[in-house]
């Protein structure tokens, strides 16, 4: 009977020596499982410092303005095309020279002139709605390369013909609205002129330029060009009726300068 007791508690201290000992190892792989991504982040390479943002270039701003009498205004006539004409409820005027009420040019393209360096075409394009069977924008700019969506928002058959000098010419039909068409310009070349062969009256231009460096006025007639590199520009402003002018201007690192522009009629 003593010999059976002392057996059981021998059994009963190894049992203990035993759990024990399970209990240390399990301690010590939960310490290791906690302590694994603390080791691990401090052997990682530290984090690169965020990139500081590059020196923006300097920016040219300006209005184009207008003396003397403005031109009447000329009334389109679209009695030709029925679905034209009721697409309007007033009387809708040419787009040759738009002056803005604050004595100012609406559709004045503005940009510099030989601009040095390499900057690759955007390929977000650039659109050209016919709405309204009339050219929205009706002056705008793009870089060569660019892709130009040409857009027929309405319910009628538009042609658009591009008549360029420099690039290759485009004569393209749209018979169904929301039909979409992809063109593009390889060239620099200021202006290429748009017409539409079925309705005489709609007509737009554009400057296709080896840079971003170029704006067209406002309903304001302002205009601002961007992020231009330090340096001597020529900066030219065309207007569809009145052709161009230029001043030159210096800027430096991220300076603002202002070149305003007047065109008499």
């Amino acid at each position: 009977m003593k010999r059976a007791l002392l057996s059981s508690l021998a059994c009963l201290l190894v049992l203990a020596v035993t759990a024990c000992g399970g209990r240390k190892e399990d301690e010590d792989d939960l310490d290791t499982v906690k302590k694994a991504p603390a080791s691990t982040a401090s052997s990682a390479p530290a984090a690169a410092p965020a990139a500081a943002p590059a020196a923006g270039g300097a920016t040219v701003t300006g209005k184009v303005s207008f003396t003397g009498t403005a031109p009447a205004k000329e009334a389109i006539q679209m009695g030709a095309d029925a679905y034209c004409k009721s697409a309007h409820s007033a009387p809708v005027y040419t787009e040759e020279v738009v002056v803005n009420p604050n004595n100012t040019l609406h559709w004045v393209l503005v940009y510099v002139k030989d601009v040095s360096g390499s900057y690759p075409a955007p390929t977000t394009p650039v659109t050209l709605d016919q709405q309204g069977c009339q050219y929205h924008p009706h002056v705008f700019g793009i870089q060569a390369g660019q892709p130009l969506k040409i857009v027929n928002s309405d319910g009628t058959l538009h042609n658009i013909h591009a008549l360029p000098k420099v690039n290759a010419e485009f004569n393209i039909g749209q018979p169904f609205q929301k039909m979409e068409t992809v063109k593009k310009f390889d060239k620099a070349e200021v202006p290429v002129r748009f017409k539409c062969d079925v309705h005489k009256w709609m007509g737009a231009y554009c400057g296709v330029f080896s840079h971003p460096f170029f704006a067209v006025t406002n309903d304001q007639g302002t205009y601002e060009i961007k992020n231009l590199p330090p340096g001597n520009y020529v900066i030219e402003a065309w207007q569809e009726k009145y052709g161009p002018q230029t001043q030159n201007v210096t800027v430096a690192g991220s300076e603002s300068k202002t070149v305003d522009f007047s065109f008499k009629g």
